[in-house]
């Protein structure tokens, strides 16, 4: 008799497993469909934008055309650029003898770090040792450079499917020398500071590296705060994620700004349009955005300042942007 309960327990349990595991199965087929075609709006926006602009386009790629995709991506351009963000802040670093505030900010669905740097020209781009082979880790460039602080910089293309860094995407500048160039002539945008510490922003070329007097540059975009004005359409259409962004002040005070993101019980992420109106409360009269993701970091005085997502820890870069010493 107890035999026969034993086994039609076990019959019961196996039962229950196949239930579950035809549950899942059949949820995961599913969840794309729902996501990408159901009528969930603001959820389709938020995963199409995110997807599209990580690391792994493909994803959303393999479920819609191209012409869905930038339908879905901007969706609220015609809601204007909405500013007045109040931006909750506080300080957590304040040195006057290194000319460097650090502050904390809290907007409704994102955290992050802003980092003050009164004097522009101590601000550089430092490279990976390897170019073409690896990157480097944010702390590693801090290290190597004997800065006191660094934020990410641009962008990387992958040559050979590793995604470790090696190789800086477009134009990329250090003490006035095209370090790196992968995109010969053609206009570019470009996150670059001059010889007075000015930073410029917009379609260049490499021709334009020495007309303009540029010491330090990387490309990427799109650009947030122009002479003042709001540059953002909607959202951005690049949906929500970990952000970093760099700025400046009619004074001169460079702006660098990391937001945290995909940690929903800690910070969701932010959109361009929250990274500008964040600018904005700073009182930048020029921003842009940054390399994001995956690659979002600031380093201060050797430690990491905000909370990286990754599990696997610092990622590899190719540039970063760091503050040299007086």
């Amino acid at each position: 008799m107890k035999k026969r309960q034993m086994g039609t327990k076990k019959i019961r349990w196996k039962k229950v497993l196949s239930f579950l595991l035809f549950n899942l199965v059949l949820a995961a087929v599913l969840a794309p469909f729902i996501v990408f075609w159901g009528p969930f709006g603001a959820i389709k926006v938020l995963a199409v934008g995110s997807i599209e602009t990580s690391r792994h386009p493909q994803v959303v790629e393999f479920f819609l055309s191209d012409e869905k995709i930038s339908e879905i991506m901007h969706t609220y351009d015609s809601t204007g650029a909405a500013v007045g963000l109040n931006v909750e802040s506080s300080k957590v670093v304040s040195d006057p003898s290194l000319g460097i505030t650090i502050e904390d900010i809290k907007g409704q669905n994102f955290k992050g770090k802003v980092m003050l740097i009164k004097d522009p020209t101590r601000v550089k781009v430092a490279v990976t040792k390897e170019i073409g082979v690896a990157g480097e880790r944010l702390s590693d460039f801090v290290k190597d450079t004997g800065a006191i602080a660094a934020i990410n910089a641009g962008g990387f293309y992958d040559q050979n499917g590793k995604g470790n860094g090696a190789f800086p995407d477009g134009v990329t500048v250090h003490n006035g020398e095209i370090v790196h160039n992968n995109v010969g002539n053609t206009a570019v945008n470009l996150v670059a500071l001059d010889k007075n510490g000015k930073l410029l922003m917009g379609n260049m070329t490499a021709d334009d590296i020495g007309k303009k007097n540029i010491q330090e540059a990387v490309t990427f975009g799109p650009n947030l705060v122009v002479n003042g004005q709001p540059a953002v359409s909607g959202d951005g259409g690049w949906g929500i994620a970990p952000r970093t962004g760099i700025g400046q002040k009619a004074d001169g005070t460079i702006i660098f700004l990391v937001i945290d993101g995909r940690q929903p019980t800690y910070s969701i992420g932010a959109t361009l349009r929250d990274m500008m109106n964040v600018f904005i409360e700073y009182d930048a009269v020029n921003a842009v955005n940054l390399d994001g993701g995956s690659s979002s970091e600031m380093v201060y005085n050797g430690k990491v300042m905000n909370k990286l997502w990754n599990v696997f820890g610092e990622r590899y870069l190719p540039t970063a942007f760091v503050v040299m010493p007086k």
